[in-house]
């Protein structure tokens, strides 16, 4: 178990999460990401924002980035750019 922090990234613009959230290991830390995608993506069209963030850089404890998921990976494939 560690704690994982999903920082948000928006060009060069990073919003820290500042709190972090305990989970096993980086694969679920990954699916953690994938659902928050999902669920980010979909407000951003029910909303019409113009701007979204493009990705979740996920860290653990030490600050160390362990990888990035992009938002569009959630995205249908002729939907992706």
């Amino acid at each position: 178990m560690g704690r994982f922090y999903f920082h948000l990234r928006s060009g060069e613009n990073v919003i820290a999460d500042e709190e972090g959230t305990d989970l096993p290991d980086v694969a679920a830390a990954r699916l953690e990401a994938l659902a928050a995608a999902r669920y980010i993506l979909a407000d951003a069209i029910r909303s019409g924002a113009k701007k979204i963030p493009e990705a979740f850089v996920i860290a653990d404890s030490e600050g160390r980035e362990l990888e990035t998921v992009n938002l569009a990976v959630v995205l249908p494939e002729r939907f992706r750019l």
